[in-house]
């Protein structure tokens, strides 16, 4: 592997805008690089996924077949094209032993040092002779960031059966991710009475008031932020909170994002309900002077289901032996954020998650570690060559 020219693959990547719903360009420069390494076109093909998710997108995710005919597991590689806004503008540079951007903008790293991690292993596998290994396919996935929703809407016919798959995201090179949280977003409407709050704010039932009160019952009853109860665990959040044009005015409605997460569903659906409830109480305690309470709209979407794997599966085992082959020491984690591994895992794939080295992800001191992103390369190389061919 020529670390200089890998290298510099990353830097090209993390160099171009690609926001979700907007990674037509990220795409178009991984199809050329495959191509021009003699991938043919019936063997690249686009899913479709941005016609089905909610934000219609200009790029589906990507699907890189390399057929093999060697005897072993048909293994796959996935990453995420999109980054949050605040890369948008990215300028990679060498700085020393990392890579950050010169611009104050996040680097990109996330996600784009695990797409060039995987371009990097099949450019080394087809250099090799792609007939020689297993077969392999390739996912590289739209709209990671705001929802999971390229992994969600993906489709599997063009990934076929996988035995081992291998999502590349962030963190250390040793660290294995076996499995992760399942997620819910919730959307509250609160709808009161306006009245002119100086003339006759008896007249009125503040949507504001309802809101306060019930995010001041769930705070209080240990239902917000990280919650235990009763042996269970989760967490949940009010990020978003939306109403009132003037201060003269009774505010009629307030519009609240909340979101409950948790690695057990019992557990997260008793969370949404203890928020319903404190929403639908509330509304109901505020009213105007003639008896006009409050009420709501509540809707929820769960956005990805909680996962685990054995730590005997065979896509851990073969993570922990591609990082040792690196000199690293393999190590399993959990997260407690939602990755593209849980979509894959309701699709049937089951998914370990390997980190490429990202640090600081989603602000302007987002740094790269070369060292570990080169190492990230070398583990997916060895994946789809040596690793497939041993594991046969």
């Amino acid at each position: 592997m020529d670390a200089d020219k890998t290298l510099d693959r990353f830097l090209e990547l993390a160099a171009i805008s690609g926001l979700s719903g907007d990674e037509r360009a990220v795409a178009e420069y991984l199809v050329r690089v495959f191509k021009e390494a003699g991938v043919p076109d019936s063997q690249i093909q686009f899913d479709g996924a941005e016609t089905r998710t909610n934000l219609k997108g200009n790029c589906g995710n990507l699907i890189v077949t390399l057929p093999g005919n060697g005897a072993g597991p048909k293994t796959m590689l996935s990453a995420h094209m999109d980054t949050v806004p605040i890369c948008v503008g990215s300028q990679p540079v060498v700085d020393g032993g990392q890579v950050r951007s010169s611009a104050a903008t996040g680097l990109g790293a996330d996600d784009r040092s695990g797409c060039a991690a995987i371009l990097t292993a099949a450019l080394e596998r087809l250099k090799r002779g792609d007939e020689n290994f297993p077969p392999a396919v390739i996912g590289f996935f739209v709209q990671e960031e705001i929802g999971l929703h390229g992994a969600r809407n993906l489709d599997v016919s063009l990934v076929g059966n996988v035995d081992r798959a291998f999502n590349f995201d962030g963190g250390a090179p040793e660290k294995v991710t076996i499995g992760a949280v399942g997620g819910e977003r919730i959307t509250i409407k609160v709808f009161g009475t306006p009245a002119h709050a100086g003339v006759a704010p008896q007249q009125g039932a503040s949507a504001i008031v309802m809101a306060s009160k019930a995010i001041a019952d769930l705070d209080q009853r240990g239902w917000l932020g990280k919650i235990e109860k009763d042996g269970r665990s989760g967490t949940a959040n009010v990020g978003v909170i939306q109403g009132g044009d003037a201060t003269n005015v009774i505010t009629p409605l307030v519009t609240l994002r909340a979101e409950a997460r948790s690695h057990d569903a019992e557990m997260r659906t008793q969370i949404v309900d203890e928020i319903r409830q404190a929403f639908q109480t509330a509304a109901k305690s505020v009213s105007t002077d003639s008896g006009i309470c409050g009420k709501i709209e509540f809707t929820t979407q769960v956005d990805y289901e909680a996962f685990r794997l054995d730590e005997n599966h065979p896509s851990v085992q073969a993570a922990n032996d591609a990082i040792s082959k690196v000199g690293r020491t393999p190590y399993c984690a959990v997260a407690n954020g939602g990755l593209d591994a849980n979509w894959l895992y309701r699709h049937g794939v089951e998914a370990v998650t390997m980190g490429c080295g990202q640090q600081n992800i989603h602000t302007i001191d987002e740094r790269l570690e070369i060292a570990d992103y080169l190492d990230a390369c070398r583990i997916a190389t060895w994946l789809i060559t040596e690793g497939a061919e041993s594991a046969g």
